[in-house]
C-alpha cells in the first residue's frame, strides 16, 4: 500500500492511551477537533487497538485500522460495525473535513 501520498489527520491508540491530531490542521474549529476526538477515543475504548484517519491523494478521508499482534481482545467485527456507525451518523462532519482538506490543502474551489 503507497502512503506516501496520504496524510494523516488523527490517530487513537489504545495501547498507550493516546489521541493525536495532525498539528497542520490546528485550523480546525474547536467543536470539530472535539468531536474527532471523541469519535476517535471512543472507537478504540470500545474496540482496542489503533484507529487512524487520513485522507488519500484525492481529499476523500478514510479509516484504518490495526492492532498488535496477538491481542485477542481486539474486536474486528466490531471495528468494522463500528466504523460504518460513524460514517453514517457523523457523515455530515466527515464531509465537512473533506471539503476542508479539499480547500485549504488541495487547492480545490467551491
Amino acid at each position: 500500500m503507497d502512503m506516501s501520498n496520504e496524510m494523516t489527520l488523527c490517530v487513537s491508540n489504545s495501547y498507550q492511551k493516546k489521541f493525536y491530531l495532525n498539528e497542520q490542521f490546528d485550523g480546525l474549529p474547536q467543536a470539530v477537533r472535539d468531536e474527532l476526538k471523541i469519535m476517535c477515543v471512543l472507537y478504540t475504548e470500545d474496540v482496542g487497538g489503533i484507529l487512524e484517519l487520513f485522507f488519500e491523494e484525492d481529499g476523500t478521508l478514510q479509516f484504518r485500522t490495526s492492532c498488535e499482534e496477538g491481542d485477542f481482545f481486539y474486536d474486528e467485527i466490531g471495528s468494522v460495525l463500528k466504523i460504518k456507525q460513524y460514517q453514517n451518523e457523523r457523515r455530515e462532519l466527515l464531509e465537512e473535513i473533506e471539503i476542508y482538506y479539499r480547500i485549504f490543502y488541495l487547492g480545490e474551489e467551491m
